[in-house]
């Protein structure tokens, strides 16, 4: 019997907990928002940590004297110190594939809810019984419209698809990284500029991983050469753009709108938050970093946790499918499987 911690309860996990409570492992399940010193005592014993969003220190690791791995159920390895696991040869593992196309459908719904501006159209039916065809509810096509996509991963070749075959859109892109020709192969013409790329754009989709080059590289200088007609959506990570600038360009009508799945600090609240005032924008769609959820998302990433996990347990090599740097860094206890 191994202990198991898994963070961020709040997330619902049926399956993982199910499984492991049958297998006679002693699960604890810690909520969203615990304490470093809090963490530290309930991972003393623990030989897997399981953890969506709580931060995973070099404290915590350090504490965890008979840890055999971090599994991250989902796909951003931001909140955890991977330096700090790799000197205590601790493999980290995400889970980088249950999603992709589901996250590419919850941004390109946001894309399409902001062109149709469906929305506050919901909202005035609810309040008036019914809505007449004034100039103000107008909305756009996405046919014919240039949509911009910031990285080139699988949950924008996804975007690319819908965009270009399915909707008829140009579909332009930056992502330093990629090769040109890649990008024209899965349907992207490629800009070298990213500033430039956000300036043609009428819709611009953020798909990049957080990490030091990507924070904030969606900054004020790109946001302000945004046209006043383009929409903005962010379905990766909130730190990716500078957040205050984006609040300043939708308060002053720089943009039209933006559609939001993630933010810097979460949860999202309207009391203290920096971005509060976001609540009360027409013009914005708020989600609450749920364009992953999915019944068919989440038995994809609860069943191939669980094989990671399973994997450490029996001490065989945890395989990491993932192609960010910092994974693929790791030399003790995993395999490498090629996407």
């Amino acid at each position: 019997m191994a202990k198991i911690v898994r963070t961020d309860q709040e997330l619902e996990c049926p399956i993982i907990d199910k499984t492991l409570v049958e297998r006679g492992h002693d699960l604890v399940l810690l909520p969203d928002g615990i304490d470093e010193d809090a963490l530290i005592d309930a991972v003393r014993e623990v030989e897997i940590l399981l953890m969506c969003y709580t931060p995973i220190t070099k404290n915590v690791i350090d504490a965890a004297d008979n840890l055999k791995a971090i599994v991250k159920y989902g796909v951003g390895i931001d909140a955890i110190d991977i330096e700090a696991a790799k000197a205590r040869n601790i493999p980290v593992v995400n889970i980088p594939e249950y999603a992709e196309r589901t996250v590419a459908e919850g941004a390109f719904t946001l894309m399409i809810a902001l062109a149709k501006k469906l929305i506050p159209l919901d909202r005035a039916m609810h309040a008036n019984d019914w809505v007449w065809p004034e100039t103000s509810w107008r909305g756009i096509d996405i046919a014919g419209k240039t949509v911009g996509l910031i990285g080139a991963g699988k949950i924008a070749q996804s975007m690319a698809q819908m965009a270009g075959a399915g909707f008829g859109a140009q579909v332009i892109g930056y992502s330093p990284h990629t090769p040109p020709e890649r990008m024209q192969e899965i349907g992207i013409l490629p800009y070298s500029d990213i500033t430039q790329m956000m300036a043609a754009c009428d819709f611009v989709s953020v798909h990049c991983v957080l990490n030091d080059e990507t924070r904030h590289l969606v900054g004020r200088a790109q946001i302000d050469a945004m046209k006043p007609s383009a929409f903005l959506i962010n379905t990766a990570r909130g730190a990716i753009v500078d957040e205050m600038a984006l609040l300043d360009a939708l308060k002053a009508g720089r943009i039209a709108g933006a559609g939001l799945d993630v933010y810097s600090q979460e949860p999202l609240d309207q009391s203290g938050h920096p971005l509060r005032a976001l609540y009360d924008m027409d013009n914005v769609i708020l989600l609450p970093h749920l364009t992953f959820f999915t019944e068919d998302a989440m038995t994809r990433l609860e069943e191939e946790t669980l094989e990671r996990c399973f994997e450490a347990l029996e001490d065989r090599p945890i395989q990491i499918k993932s192609t960010d740097p910092r994974l693929l860094s790791q030399s003790s206890g995993v395999a490498f499987v090629k996407p």
